[in-house]
């Protein structure tokens, strides 16, 4: 790769020399139009048509709505083929498709336009990549306009200017950025994988249905109320305003929500390490988080602390688990769902079959836990390939930096 000095002002930009600029439709090879405008109802046997909300990434074919051929065929004008661009003019604005070899045939609607790449001009890859480009991406948000919705206008459209390398270079920009693609979808698959296999491992480890070796002697049913006991501590304002989130405990300052506390804390209820919170109306929910951190929470809050015989990160999984959950909701109090409340007096009394020892308990939790923790580092493998591809785009899509070609 070579560097290259690009200067920018606003829309226009220059570009290094050898590249051009050029408008949209001066890149197709069919004018740049929307589709249908009623499709009607959905027709089993009839035309796949592509909505603003099947644009974005990979096209599902299976999941395409198709209208009749009747209606299909007067909108003749706005049939997609393999190897088009298929962009998103309202709603999720610019986002970009690339109609797939299996699509043979399809039609839009009034959300969606169809961008036809002259492959004499442009490579339609190195085209949608353009598209998403932050330069490029950012004015076409700005050109869009509506009151009740965002939508760009096919004019508007047709005008947007991208930077223009020659062809052998598209090419070679569209190969390498397709290399991440790939890099990054192999992670996604596998963070997939792991999910399901967590999954699976959370059916059968929590519900006694597979043992770990070394255990064998059979789980009972008893009360939750024998694991745990309540923590209702109070007065306690000197400690770090905790708040409790999908993702865990954490302090309030480090969340993205407002803090809508009180200014009086003095009823807000003290959590420690090992202890669980569940949010009192929504435990059937699957509101609650084991914490690791010591502070005070909502008093919306029921704070639980395990008794010696229990693993609070094992109770921690259960809790989440379909079956617990529906426990928790036929458990709580309540005329109506927005009502009911699960306290500790109805949480004491929900029935479970659990392991006889705390050992066993422990050593399904670690096993989950290294599930969690395959699962979160491919996740921030993905996120670091994401922004590694978006530094590429940055200086490859404007020429900052040139790529060497054979």
């Amino acid at each position: 790769m070579t560097d290259t000095k690009v200067k920018k002002s606003g829309l226009e930009f220059e570009v290094p020399e050898g590249w051009d600029k050029k408008g949209l439709q001066e890149l197709c090879l069919k004018p740049i139009v929307y589709g249908i405008v009623q499709a009607g109802p959905n027709v089993s046997e009839g035309v796949p048509y592509l909505r603003s909300t099947d644009v974005g990434g990979e096209i599902n074919i299976d999941g395409l709505m198709k209208t009749s051929f009747i209606i299909a065929k007067k909108y003749s004008r706005s049939v997609v083929k393999p190897g088009d661009i298929v962009f998103s003019l309202r709603g999720n604005i610019g986002e970009t498709s690339i109609v797939p070899n299996d699509l043979k045939e399809a039609n839009l609607t009034q959300g969606t336009a169809r961008i036809s790449c002259n492959p004499y001009l442009i490579n339609s890859h190195f085209l949608k990549y353009s598209l998403s480009n932050s330069e490029v991406h950012r004015s076409i948000i700005r050109l869009a306009k509506g009151s009740t919705f965002q939508e760009i206008s096919l004019n508007e459209l047709r005008k947007i200017k991208v930077p223009l390398p020659p062809l052998p270079e598209q090419r070679a920009i569209a190969q390498v950025l397709g290399k991440m693609d790939e890099a990054i979808q192999t992670t996604e698959c596998l963070i997939t994988q792991k999910e399901l296999r967590k999954k699976w491992l959370m059916q059968n480890l929590l519900t006694g249905k597979m043992r770990l070796k070394g255990f064998s002697g059979e789980w009972r049913e008893v009360h939750l109320g024998e694991f745990f006991s309540e923590r209702n501590e109070t007065r306690h304002i000197e400690l770090t305003l905790l708040s409790i989130g999908q993702s865990g405990i954490y302090p309030q300052d480090e969340s993205i929500k407002k803090d809508t506390s009180n200014a009086d804390k003095s009823k807000y209820k003290r959590i420690c390490p090992g202890d669980i919170g569940y949010n009192t109306m929504r435990m059937w929910q699957g509101r609650s988080a084991l914490s690791d951190l010591e502070g005070i929470v909502s008093p919306a809050y029921t704070v639980i602390s395990p008794k010696e015989n229990a693993d609070s990160q094992f109770f921690a999984y259960l809790f989440k688990t379909p079956k617990l959950t529906h426990l928790f909701w036929r458990n709580s109090q309540g005329l109506v769902d927005d009502t009911l409340n699960c306290k500790f007096k109805d949480f004491s009394i929900v029935k479970v079959v659990l392991p006889q020892t705390r050992e066993e308990q422990t050593t399904i939790a670690r096993v989950l836990q290294i599930a969690d923790q395959e699962i979160s580092l491919l996740k921030s493998k993905a996120d670091k390939l994401r922004k590694q591809k978006k530094g590429m785009m940055q200086v490859l899509l404007t020429g900052k930096v040139r790529l060497k070609l054979n």
